[in-house]
């Protein structure tokens, strides 16, 4: 019986899976996962946004700050962390970092003193 199959499915139960970004990778194995959801008001029927932060398993630290990954459930690892990386969905872009000019190293942005 392999672990995809139906049988082994409906004995562990249907699992949730979510999609969201990554927004802390600085603890060990852990990653902290933002979920954005939006949302209809039930009085002023205005869409909400509904931000969620959930502590998942990442085995191998491959997810980094700013990816966009899929979590699955899985049993309690711990207080808080409930869920698991099942794989990264999009990598997080590099932003190259911008150089000063030469000169602009050593002035001060203030009145200039005497």
């Amino acid at each position: 019986m392999s672990p995809t199959s139906p049988e082994t499915q409906d004995e562990r139960g249907a699992r949730r899976t979510i999609t969201g970004t990554v927004t802390s990778d600085k603890m060990d194995k852990t990653v902290v996962v933002t979920v954005i959801r939006r949302v209809r008001d039930r009085r002023f029927h205005k869409f909400v946004t509904r931000r969620v932060k959930y502590k998942a398993h990442d085995e191998k630290n491959q997810a980094k700050a700013g990816d966009f990954v899929e979590i699955v459930e899985s049993r309690p690892m711990s207080r808080s962390k409930r869920w698991r990386v099942l794989n990264i969905l999009q990598k997080s872009r590099e932003i190259p970092a911008i150089e000063a000019p030469a000169g602009a190293a050593g002035r001060k942005s203030g009145p200039s003193e005497k």
